[in-house]
């Protein structure tokens, strides 16, 4: 069974999404302590995570930071924040996706049984050899089927939006694409958001794939057009 972890010291608005989550056939467990988040990760083999910002202990700013830094799966933002840098800034950190209170628990329980999806998709896809479908830039190795890239030999660690668009473009390279089209194609009609969360993935991939990000060369910004993937 499904393994959700519920980070959020609203008993109420907890039990709301446990009793909506397990009514969708999902094993929840609920930890109220931000201190306590990230431990129960690692140790419990989540599958995904409702993370509540405001949390006593530990922010989950921070919480989202350490776990992105360990594991891959999917996490999901609540919060009664509904300024855009506080949806810029959990994106930024990794987060897969943001929803502000008050929230439709049917909604809520939409979005997580689509990132479970898409994160099963990516993941399956790594058990596959695909050799083939490497693409070699420079240093970097992308390897788009089995979910992995490297620089200089080294494994570099993406969260599924950040990889899932830089697989996109390593498979249409020397193609521009403005951040509508990226937003369509990565993220899709139904996701509540705007081309902005675009630019938040790709600074954060350039960080990671750019000798200096300050001047990239692989994604390449084409002022009044979009992004293009140089290869």
């Amino acid at each position: 069974m499904t393994k959700i972890l519920i980070a959020e010291d609203d008993a109420e608005i907890a039990m709301l999404e446990k009793d909506y989550l397990e009514i969708s056939g999902f094993e929840t467990k609920i930890v109220a302590d931000g201190s306590k988040v990230v431990k129960t990760v690692l140790e419990g083999s989540y599958d995904l995570l409702i993370l509540d910002v405001m949390l006593p202990g530990c922010n989950g700013y921070d919480i989202c930071r350490e776990i992105r830094n360990q594991t891959e799966i999917p996490i999901l933002m609540v919060t009664a924040k509904t300024e855009s840098i506080d949806k810029i800034r959990g994106l930024g950190l990794g987060a897969d996706d943001y929803i502000a209170k008050p929230f439709d628990p049917a909604e809520l329980v939409a979005r997580v049984k689509s990132h479970l999806n898409r994160y099963n998709r990516l993941t399956n896809a790594s058990s596959r050899t695909a050799e083939d479908s490497v693409v070699q830039i420079g240093n970097l190795r992308i390897m788009p089927r089995s979910w992995k890239v490297y620089r200089d030999g080294q494994e570099i660690k993406f969260p599924n939006r950040e990889f899932e668009l830089l697989k996109f473009l390593a498979r249409n390279p020397n193609i521009v694409f403005s951040k509508e089209q990226l937003f369509e194609n990565i993220w899709g009609h139904d996701y509540i958001g705007d081309s902005a969360t675009v630019t938040v993935h790709i600074n954060r991939i350039r960080e990671k794939i750019e000798e200096d990000s300050s001047k990239p060369r692989i994604i390449e910004t084409v002022w009044g057009a979009g992004y293009r993937l140089n290869l």
